[in-house]
């Protein structure tokens, strides 16, 4: 079955620190550029960081860039999004994606509040 299922996601205090996870089956995963997406309130979905299928190039939006990271693990077919810094803006639902499949998890939601 070809799926992408997000864990790690919760409340979390400004300033804190989250790691989320996207377990990933069902396809080649090393071949597959990954991303997060998020989607805050009121607002429409919008990428996060991207990361290539070797895991050498990574792009982030201005809004995070410096406090969050991209990586995978090929071996282990996951892609992860380290969030460090965290600000109240940051609340939101987030994806896991392969976008040139269109293939997305369904998403886990990070709050952020004190």
């Amino acid at each position: 079955q070809v799926q992408l299922v997000e864990s790690g996601g919760g409340l979390v205090q400004p300033g804190g620190s989250l790691r989320l996870s996207c377990a990933a089956s069902g396809f080649i995963f090393e071949n597959q550029g990954m991303a997060w997406f998020r989607q805050r309130p009121g607002k429409e979905r919008e990428p996060v960081a991207r990361i290539t299928d070797n895991g050498i190039y990574t792009n982030y939006a201005d809004s995070v860039k410096g406090r969050f990271t991209i990586s995978r693990d090929n071996a282990k077919n996951m892609v992860y999004l380290q969030m460090n810094s965290i600000e109240p803006e940051d609340t939101a639902v987030y994806y896991c994606g392969a976008p040139s499949r269109d293939l997305w998890g369904h998403g886990i939601q990070v709050t952020v509040s004190s």
